[in-house]
């Protein structure tokens, strides 16, 4: 019986510690990122950083290498016909 409840105790600990290696790390970054979005500083922070990217965008010469443009502009495009299509 000794045997049994020693065996139940190591393997309930090694389930814990698998879990908690790979499901509970997935959880404790996910909760990490909701927090972020959620709390004030980290709205703020994150309107700073994408205030940032922005600026480096407009510094460069060109943003969109000419084939994406291209694709952008035939998309927007076709989006605009839809609309035309569908209001008339």
């Amino acid at each position: 019986m000794k045997q049994f409840i020693y065996k139940m105790i190591v393997a309930v600990i090694a389930i814990i510690m698998i879990y908690e290696f790979t499901i509970g790390k997935q959880i404790s970054k996910f909760q990490g990122k909701v927090e972020t979005i959620t709390s004030k500083e980290g709205r703020k922070e994150t309107i700073n950083k994408l205030r940032e990217e922005i600026k480096r965008a407009v510094k460069k010469e060109r943003y969109l290498s000419k084939e994406d443009a291209k694709l952008i502009g035939e998309f927007i495009s076709k989006i605009r016909k839809e609309i035309d299509e569908e209001s008339n």
